[in-house]
């Protein structure tokens, strides 16, 4: 555990009101992606059957909210994060809206460009700097928390959005589910997001050197042997997430099974990120990044060789198990490494890396399927690239341990 300076602490009871907020705002914005990810065969289905249309629209959101994090997190910083995050949910219902154009075009501008860049990436890197200004003591805690939206959206609205799509088709599943976004987020935003307390400028563990390194290398080395870890890992993290239900599908499995699998494995991962931001509170930011890629890759490994339905809802269940704390625990990490005034555009920058990794494994696996013609080939590319994460991260991890102080 680490070692804290008594100092007063900002947390409180409001602390938690604001990060349980946060999660059910992150919550259904971040079910906004799953209609297309649920509806991939159907939409693939209008556009010559090539599953690479909707993955890549997909992918285009994570890349969209990745980069927009960045630019939305300068914006929050200066007019605050309540009207960021009511502009985001306008624009989410606008970029719905957009995708049930017809066009491909469309599909693309409105997940990417609206969904993604200007939509959820006006909440999802922004919400972590602000939460964190929330927390001095619990923040892995609180991280892992908010950090558990996107995985409430994919337990909760698969399984919804499946019988929406089979009932009335994706496009006024998107149309609807827009306007709910708009008529929940709102009124949230407006009445509890307020400015955060103000911090200790260099936190609760320490200062920078006097040389200005971490781990006794250039900051900015360390920082971008993150941003590639992060990438590496998010490659296969993503390829299970936007092909399950397609790839059950493809075994025989029903569409409705497809989807409660992935809920089981989002729901496992909301579940066991709780536990992981524990862990992270107690052994560190890199040392949970380390474990947990290394339980993600042995269950990416089973994917490979699993066929049947029991097997994959078993192997679906330890996935999220093993990936659910890696993100929130690579953000305290940069929390612990670099100066509080920094966060505000190191953590949005980390994002789109890990961002543009989800981009990267979904496309490519939709890419892989359409050559080969089964997810074996993506599956293991994913492996391969979660191999080399560990190497990485191993890396930092060692010279972490007998080199440097850190950050809070």
């Amino acid at each position: 555990m680490h070692e804290r300076i008594a100092v007063p602490s900002v947390e409180t009871r409001s602390s938690w009101i604001i990060a349980t907020v946060v999660l059910v705002i992150l919550a259904l914005s971040f079910g906004a992606p799953w209609i297309t990810i649920v509806a991939l065969k159907v939409i693939a289905a209008e556009s010559d059957g090539l599953r690479a249309v909707p993955a890549l629209a997909t992918s285009l959101g994570w890349l969209g909210f990745g980069s927009g994090g960045i630019a939305m997190g300068y914006v929050a910083e200066r007019i605050g994060v309540r009207s960021t995050v009511i502009t985001g949910a306008l624009m989410i219902c606008i970029g719905l809206a957009l995708s049930t154009g017809g066009e491909t075009w469309q599909l693309y501008v409105g997940q990417g460009l609206f969904v993604g860049f200007f939509g959820i990436g006006a909440m999802n890197a922004p919400f972590y700097v602000y939460v964190s200004r929330w927390f001095d003591r619990r923040r892995g805690s609180a991280l892992a928390l908010i950090s558990s939206g996107s995985y409430v959206a994919g337990a909760v609205w698969p399984p919804i959005f499946e019988r929406a799509v089979a009932y009335a088709g994706w496009r006024q599943t998107m149309l609807y589910y827009g306007l709910f976004e708009v008529a929940v987020v709102v009124p949230l935003a407006a009445i509890f997001l307020r400015p955060p307390p103000k911090l200790p400028p260099f936190g609760a563990l320490g200062a920078m050197s006097a040389t200005n390194t971490v781990m006794e290398w250039p900051p900015n080395l360390v920082f971008a042997l993150l941003g590639a870890a992060g990438i590496l890992c998010c490659v296969p993290m993503a390829m299970p997430q936007a092909h399950l239900p397609a790839f059950c599908s493809d075994l025989g499995i029903l569409a409705s099974h497809g989807a409660a699998m992935l809920s089981v494995l989002l729901g496992t991962a909301f579940l066991s990120r709780q536990f992981w931001g524990w862990v992270a509170d107690r052994v560190g930011g890199l040392e949970t990044v380390l474990t947990g890629s290394a339980c993600q890759m042995i269950a990416m490994t089973a994917f490979m060789f699993t066929q049947d339905e029991v097997g994959l809802f078993t192997v679906s269940a330890a996935f999220g198990l093993g990936f659910a704390g890696i993100i929130p625990a690579y953000v305290l990490a940069i929390r612990e490494l670099y100066p509080a005034s920094q966060a505000f555009w190191r953590i949005p920058t980390f994002l789109l890396c890990s961002g543009g990794g989800m981009a990267l494994g979904g496309w490519l696996a939709g890419v892989l399927y359409d050559h080969f013609g089964t997810y074996a080939p993506a599956f293991a590319a994913g492996v391969g690239a979660n191999a080399i994460n560990l190497v990485i991260v191993g890396t930092l991890v060692f010279r972490h341990r007998s080199r440097s102080p850190r950050f809070a």
